[in-house]
């Protein structure tokens, strides 16, 4: 979310890849390739944090703003 002070385009291509599930999945490979399974909950978190950001919404980001995701605009921006 920091990234976002820069400006929306370095926010959303950080925001972008915490949120995809590959880093997690890479995480559990690792984990069980150096058999360092303390490593798996962190994991298991991490993944549960995206699948509850895509159940509320938030969705991967756009590069226009923080509210314009790939699963639609969130918030209230009710224009008259």
């Amino acid at each position: 979310m920091l990234f976002y002070l820069i400006n929306p385009r370095v926010g959303s291509v950080a925001y972008n890849i915490v949120h995809n599930y590959v880093l997690p999945l890479g995480l559990v490979v690792l984990a069980i390739c150096t058999d360092r399974n303390i490593l798996l909950p962190f994991a298991w978190i991490w993944t549960a944090h995206i699948g509850m950001d895509r159940v509320l919404g938030y969705g991967l980001k756009y590069p226009t703003s923080f509210q314009d995701t790939h699963l639609g605009t969130i918030g209230n921006l009710r224009q008259s």
